[in-house]
């Protein structure tokens, strides 16, 4: 005897994979979402500060040697 089948349940499923399949082209063409770009962002922008905010001066306005 056959598998019985419900079409309903196959045209969704294969409507989902579909789907999936959109978005993980989407994922490859566009990358990182809005929220990684400005998280990246502000932990760059914070760390440049920490650095400059640590560097030492010499006493004579030389920075070299």
């Amino acid at each position: 005897m056959a598998e019985l089948v419900n079409l309903r349940q196959v045209r969704k499923q294969k409507a989902r994979t579909e789907k999936e399949r959109a978005a993980e082209q989407n994922r490859a063409l566009h990358g990182r979402t809005k929220a990684e770009k400005t998280a990246a962002n502000k932990s760059t922008e914070k760390a440049v500060r920490f650095i400059d905010g640590h560097k030492r001066e010499r006493p004579d306005g030389n920075g070299g040697t």
